[in-house]
């Protein structure tokens, strides 16, 4: 796909923009604190509904302005596309998704449309962090790829929050415990799908992992993924993850809280068969991620036909000149959309088109 045009109006700090990117390198360069990051923003924004940067909507928004309004053009192989969202000011408001001129009713239209790759520092969490960043990376993933999937995830998630409550006032109404069934049938239809997908994904992304690593590392480390959950026979998932509910009733009761289901997932990242969180190096782990990101971005190819754009946000002066011009050689073929400080940062890497940032406003023109 292709990112044709890009508007924003009163999004952080800019009053208003309209960039055209060109199909191979963005590069946004200026100081920190001029608004590089808010054009990353806003592309992931409009890719899956929500800032990889804040939870809360008003942050986005231009300072004393009521609202602000991100929209992006591309171009796939079934067509063009647009996305508009509109952030409002206020709590009580929630953001406005429009798809062309239709109104979007649930977050999950929203997929599919801006397909992306987003690598910033902060996804080291991913392999140093606990197992909500790695469930968050691959729900992610799976999410934009798959509408279906976003939509047992937020079943699941919502049932989940149900039970809790239940288990926290059954001590005080003991009739409740009749309800727990509902809710474990509930957990049990659309936990068992997000299993299924998530164990399928995660084998052919160890795949595809472990031939970027060793691209990266001139195949000294053997890079391996697994899905980490205690269904560990496919067949049948439902009835195994109600058989487990079920078995693990009192002690939830006891807890207050679910203690068993996908929620409580893993995925282990190891590098020679070593747990990359606990034993790898600074570097083993920075490679480790970059690898992920770049078997992200050839799973979402191969699923959809076509490239997603790249969105790189500060992380090229993170790598060494080896892992840039890996990283380089890489995206050749990609739309890519870079930060950076200093031109330096990109080393040999091919530049496109340049953007020169301050305070806001945006200046073009060819490499």
């Amino acid at each position: 796909m292709k990112v044709n045009t890009l508007i924003l109006k009163d999004f952080r700090n800019y009053e208003g923009v309209e960039i055209q990117p060109g199909s191979g390198m963005n590069v946004f360069i200026g100081s920190n604190a001029q608004g590089k990051t808010n054009i990353i923003e806003a592309l992931h924004l409009c890719g899956v509904g929500r800032s990889h940067r804040t939870s809360k909507d008003e942050e986005m928004i231009r300072w004393e302005q009521p609202f602000g309004r991100v929209t992006v053009r591309s171009s796939q192989q079934d067509g063009t596309h647009e996305v508009t969202i509109i952030l409002a000011r206020g709590q009580k408001k929630k953001k406005n998704i429009k798809i062309g001129e239709r109104k979007a009713e649930r977050i999950g239209e929203l997929f599919g449309h801006i397909c992306g790759v987003l690598f910033s520092p902060e996804d080291l969490l991913i392999v140093k962090g606990g197992p909500a960043e790695r469930r968050r990376f691959l729900d992610m993933l799976l999410s934009q790829l798959s509408s279906v999937y976003f939509y047992h995830l937020q079943r699941y998630n919502k049932a989940l929050s149900e039970r809790n409550a239940v288990l926290r006032e059954i001590s005080i109404k003991p009739g409740l415990r009749s309800t727990l069934d509902m809710w474990d049938e509930m957990l049990a239809d659309s936990g068992a799908a997000v299993a299924e997908r998530r164990i399928e994904a995660i084998e052919h992304l160890s795949a595809l992992a472990a031939l970027e690593h060793r691209h990266l590392t001139g195949e000294k480390e053997e890079l391996t993924l697994r899905y980490m959950t205690s269904l560990r026979d496919p067949s049948d998932l439902r009835q195994k993850f109600l058989d487990q509910l079920f078995s693990a009733r009192d002690d939830d009761i006891r807890r207050q809280t679910t203690g068993y289901g996908v929620h409580r997932d893993d995925i282990s990242i190891r590098i020679n068969n070593r747990e990359t969180r606990i034993f790898g190096s600074q570097g083993q782990q920075r490679s480790a991620v970059l690898s992920l990101k770049m078997a992200q971005l050839a799973y979402m190819a191969e699923s959809k036909g076509e490239n997603p754009i790249l969105l790189l946000d500060d992380v090229m002066s993170e790598l060494d000149m080896n892992r840039r011009r890996a990283l380089g050689e890489r995206i050749n073929q990609i739309q890519t959309f870079v930060t950076c400080t200093d031109i330096s940062d990109l080393g040999e890497t091919e530049r496109g088109m340049l953007y020169q940032v301050d305070k806001g406003t945006l200046n073009s023109f060819p490499q």
